[in-house]
């Protein structure tokens, strides 16, 4: 899928993510995993976070990875819509 990009406007942020939490109705708690040099030591830190993720069909479950984009706010935390399910939990 190729991005066009029009001038003056930033295409979508993307992130992929590990489902925590699918107990909300159509919201899903996905942790995002962050992996950066330390800004004066340079050793490799990992760090996590959590978002809200609207998820309309409730088709993730816990465990599942899964690929989310940026949108308009939906809710108070919910800033973040489901894509696609890349890989079904075990």
């Amino acid at each position: 899928m190729a991005k066009e990009r029009v001038k003056g406007v930033n295409p979508r942020k993307e992130r992929r993510g590990v489902v925590t939490s699918d107990g909300m109705d159509k919201t899903i708690t996905v942790r995002i995993d962050i992996s950066k040099p330390h800004r004066l030591y340079g050793k490799t830190v990992r760090q996590s976070r959590k978002l809200a993720v609207h998820d309309e069909n409730n088709d993730a479950g816990v465990g599942d990875l899964v690929r989310i984009c940026e949108t308009r706010p939906l809710s108070k935390n919910k800033r973040w819509r489901l894509v696609e399910i890349l890989e079904k939990a075990k």
